[in-house]
């Protein structure tokens, strides 16, 4: 049996699938927004060695030009609230809130230039997804010695102290759950707010007041999160209040 007929056929299948059920076209968008993470990372990492010729947080922006380009696949849209803020607080360090595998694309639409990033060091290992974080100047951490985001954001307090870092800019994304629920398998079109909160400063401050920063940077995105998750959708709903902001 001839190949070509055979991919034809299992495409048109996987088509009919998508359009009969609901839960088959999530799975073929993620895998699709998974597909394109591979592939844009390897051919990114390409142009990032190709520009600067190896590691350095000059490529995050090339990386950013890539990333943004996602959400014309999905028909997502990014609302990006004070986004001056991020430009007014030198040097920085920005922190989000996780929801979901679309953290990055919002991420991507706020990024100011040479901003290094946080991952975890298992990402380091994901193939070409892993290279371009590297040449992008990502700074990877252990996360089996870090196992909470509020042990993260800790210890990040504590580095900051110590290197005189000036401010915390915190981020927080609009729950993601009017479009895109793992649980009830949708993923639609839709539209994320994305708010830049007022820099905390930390000039001044040392190891001991590391934990009174770090609750207040948490209780001012919990805040903002609660606040932005009862703003209605386009749908005319609010959003549900399943996604957590960090903790």
């Amino acid at each position: 049996m001839e190949l070509w007929p055979c991919l034809a056929a299992a495409l048109l299948l996987l088509l009919l699938l998508v359009q009969l059920s609901r839960a088959a076209e999530f799975y073929a968008k993620v895998a699709l927004y998974c597909a394109l993470c591979f592939t844009v990372s390897a051919v990114a990492s390409l142009v990032c060695l190709l520009r600067h010729g190896g590691r350095t947080v000059e490529n995050m922006s090339i990386i950013s030009w890539f990333v943004r380009s996602f959400k014309y696949f999905y028909g997502l849209r990014f609302e990006v609230r004070d986004p001056r803020r991020l430009q007014e607080a030198r040097p920085c360090v920005i922190v989000s809130n996780h929801q979901s595998i679309l953290d990055m694309m919002g991420l991507m639409e706020v990024l100011p230039e040479r901003c290094v990033q946080i991952a975890k060091r298992e990402l380091l290992f994901l193939g070409p997804v892993g290279l371009i974080m590297y040449l992008g100047g990502v700074f990877f951490i252990n996360r089996q010695r870090s196992s909470t985001a509020m042990t993260v954001m800790a210890d990040l307090g504590e580095r900051m102290v110590r290197e005189n870092v000036s401010a915390i800019v915190p981020v927080v994304y609009s729950p993601f759950s009017s479009f895109y629920n793992t649980r009830k398998k949708f993923f639609t079109s839709g539209t994320v707010t994305v708010q830049v909160l007022e820099a905390i400063p930390t000039s001044g401050l040392t190891v001991a007041d590391v934990p009174a920063l770090v609750d207040t940077c948490h209780r001012a995105m919990r805040t903002t999160f609660l606040h932005i998750s009862k703003t209605p959708q386009e749908n005319g709903a609010t959003a549900g209040s399943g996604v957590q902001p960090a903790q």
